[in-house]
């Protein structure tokens, strides 16, 4: 899969372009810029927005065939130098390989038996690429003068990235030809296939995405034309869409958060080699050790000499696996739709409903999580239902009541129904919303299992077919939960069966459980995201924290774990954030 030359461009042949003139080609970024920046387009225009936005940046790539830096030869060819360059500056190498393993790409192959918990592999912080050793670079005074980049960690990476490709002597120059010269981000479909996502929940994002990135694009290529402190950046003399779509999804693939030096806050940075693991289901196993200034990673599981190592990237839905790291898990445990549920302002109960749930710790209008497994609900969203469908009497009795304040404790807990009727209500509410749901999309489950058995299709193409197709299962898991669960409370109901009554002794139950259903409501930290959070294009970091590609501001949340192990300061886990060229792998 590799191209052909790492110098000024790209040798491409007969498909080479005539040179385009400065002005012109300015011309056409500033109306890309233009159009990216322009107010967002009414319900229903997205589609038609996202297909301007791309035929201006087609013209521009058109005009710029040829101009990316590219390197010689294939990816697989500079993993020797990887490995050496990563022994030689204080990395562990002596117990594994990096590995084509087919159908899941290149990963890391166990080269003698590791033990679960076993530290196998360390990256020391000299060897990874932050916004900190952007700040030190020939990026550095552009940096210091521009409010974006000093916003946005994600794309000073990304800048980063470029300006240290295209320097021969870049201290990281082993590790940036170790990576994928593609990758499987929508930002590399083709129009196709992103049109097989219309009517997902997940195609909002891929338009954004596209959008965010174009904009970004548009704004950095005017900033490095013009700017003085851009003057010595080797980008003024080649800056491609192109290059700037392979930096975005080499970062976005590959970031994480780690501690800076003094350990104040977290930053962003890229962690050569051990992004190449493959992905699975489990645990977090690494963690940022303080003391020794590095990031370690312990075995997930016992792995016997030849087997691929995995570490867990997070618990991360299918569609964030496909929108931020070009991948589709089959066996994803966390995967999830959204929905989004409030109660109408203008409904006679409004101000008892949503004063009960403010007592939960719940907005009255938010966006929840459907899940893939049982239960299908959080005990957040169980709790909303109940509210939602109570009745004046049933808010009265949580509001003034007895026990009302502890009564509170119980509206996540599905051992403690509000009322027979109430359960029927909601689960029926759920159930119908569902299918509701999956009216909306244009083809059938069937129908996508049947598109995925066609023997030409294209690997994005799939990618899109499998997260539809994964929405769609969910929806109807849940429909089928709701009737299930609907026809089980109305057969109480009709029984005649006691309700059962919350003691205040209940409490220490609620505290102790393992499971989510029973935890406290208000014990809990609200999973899902509020109306008006940004909703779109972020990149999960941290066990759930996000940077946002999307737009011009970032959200760093630190959270110090404890690890006991080897007497370690508290410091971050980090979790992948990580993509190859193959679609069809977990990563490479």
């Amino acid at each position: 899969m590799g191209k052909k030359s790492r110098v000024k461009t790209q040798k491409s042949g007969s498909g080479a372009n005539t040179v385009v003139s400065p002005k012109e080609m300015m011309n056409l970024i500033s109306e890309l810029l233009q159009k990216c920046s322009s107010a967002a387009p009414s319900a229903g225009k997205e589609w038609e927005e996202y297909i301007q936005i791309r035929g201006l940046v087609e013209k521009i790539r058109k005009k710029q065939k040829g101009l990316s830096m590219v390197f010689d030869g294939n990816r697989e060819d500079y993993f020797p130098d990887l490995m050496c360059w990563a022994q030689e500056n204080g990395a562990s190498c002596d117990g594994f390989t990096v590995t084509n393993f087919g159908t899941e790409g290149y990963g890391l192959r166990a080269t003698r038996d590791i033990k679960a918990e076993e530290l196998f592999l360390w990256i020391p912080r000299k060897m990874l690429m932050t916004v900190e050793s952007a700040q030190n670079s020939l990026l550095g005074p552009l940096y210091g003068q521009d409010r974006i980049m000093q916003a946005m960690g994600n794309v000073t990476l990304a800048l980063h990235l470029l300006c240290e490709r295209a320097s021969p002597s870049s201290f990281w120059l082993p590790y940036i030809r170790s990576l994928p010269q593609e990758y499987d981000t929508p930002l590399y479909y083709q129009q196709d296939d992103v049109q097989l996502l219309l009517g997902t929940q997940a195609v909002q994002d891929v338009l954004s995405q596209y959008k965010n990135t174009a904009r970004q694009y548009a704004y950095f290529y005017k900033l490095v034309q013009t700017h003085p402190a851009a003057s010595k950046l080797p980008l003024k003399d080649s800056f491609t869409f192109d290059d700037y779509r392979w930096a975005v999804s080499s970062v976005m693939t590959r970031q994480n958060q780690i501690p800076t030096e003094d350990g104040s806050r977290v930053t962003l940075a890229l962690i050569p080699l051990w992004d190449m693991c493959n992905h699975t289901n489990g645990l977090i196993t690494t963690g940022y050790n303080l003391e020794d200034d590095r990031c370690e990673c312990v075995a997930l599981q016992d792995y016997k000499e030849n087997e691929q190592i995995y570490i867990f990237y997070g618990t991360r839905s299918n569609a964030e696996f496909v929108i931020h790291n070009g991948f589709f898990f089959q066996d994803n445990a966390h995967d999830r739709v959204k929905i989004k549920l409030g109660v109408s302002k203008s409904e006679r109960l409004y101000a008892m409903k949503a004063e009960v749930l403010a007592r939960a710790g719940i907005p009255a209008s938010c966006v929840f999580a459907l899940h893939c497994n049982e239960p299908p609900i959080s005990a957040q969203l169980l709790a909303f239902l109940r509210v939602f469908c109570m009745t004046e009497e049933e808010l009265k009795d949580y509001l003034l009541g007895d026990g009302a304040i502890n009564k509170i404790f119980t509206l996540g807990n599905s051992e403690f129904p509000v009322s027979w009727e109430n359960e029927i209500k909601l689960w029926t509410f759920l159930e119908n919303r569902a299918a509701l749901l999956l009216k909306t999309y244009k083809s059938t489950s069937e129908d996508d299992r049947s598109f995925l058995e066609k023997p030409d299709l294209s690997l994005h193409s799939c990618l899109a077919v499998q997260l539809r197709l994964a929405e769609k299962e969910i929806l109807e898991k849940v429909s089928a939960s709701g009737r299930d669960k609907r026809l089980h409370f109305q057969k109480k109901l009709e029984e005649g069966a006691p309700l059962p009554h919350f003691e205040e002794s209940d409490i220490a139950l609620l505290e102790n459980s393992d499971t989510d259903a029973k935890l406290p409501i208000i014990l809990r930290k609200l999973e899902e995201v509020e109306e008006g959070d940004e909703l779109q294009v972020e990149e999960p970091l941290l066990n759930g924290e996000k940077v946002s590609f999307g737009t011009e501001k970032i959200q760093q949340v630190s959270r110090d774990v404890a690890s006991e192990r080897m007497g370690q300061t508290q410091a971050p886990e980090l979790s992948a954030n990580r993509t190859e060229d193959i679609p069809k792998e977990n990563s490479e």
